[in-house]
């Protein structure tokens, strides 16, 4: 009789092969990805250290036609926000994120009224000076900061 030992410890590492590069992917993103025109959202920005190097804040540029109306301001968090007409169009958070650790910040803000997706500007800063766009990669926009968008349905 074959021992099935041996057959579950390729199943593990099959696993752990597959687990640990998209945890070596992950990066700040924005959520939710998908929504309506018009809409009015809570978006969440989430911010994590991977690295051995410490996140010192994040930037957001706003694209055109979204209308941040309100920033969640945690404790701990310090932010500015960059304006044109009125219209906040960047915020930049700071705060000291270790290692293994990752934060999260909120804004409400009304989507444009036509268009099939938008496009959020991510950049993430580290303590080593280092800044990482978190849009755009070597195979274009990355997914994680696009929020696709639909007609409402009346």
């Amino acid at each position: 009789m074959q021992s099935m030992r041996p057959k579950r410890g390729w199943a593990v590492a099959a696993a752990l092969a597959l687990t640990i590069p998209a945890i070596a992917q992950s990066h700040t993103t924005i959520s939710p990805r998908q929504s309506t025109h018009g809409a009015t959202v809570k978006y969440t920005v989430r911010i994590p250290t991977e690295g051995d190097v410490a996140t010192t804040g994040a930037e957001l540029d706003v694209p055109e036609g979204v209308i941040v109306e309100s920033l969640q301001v945690p404790v701990g968090w310090e932010h500015d926000v960059e304006r044109a007409d009125d219209r906040i169009v960047s915020i930049t958070w700071r705060a000291d994120i270790q290692p293994g650790e990752f934060l999260e910040v909120g804004f409400v803000a009304r989507n444009p009224r036509q268009g099939s997706e938008i496009v959020w500007i991510l950049r993430q800063n580290f303590a080593d000076g280092t800044v990482i766009d978190w849009t755009n990669g070597p195979n274009g926009i990355r997914p994680t900061a696009v929020t696709q968008l639909a007609p409402r349905t009346q």
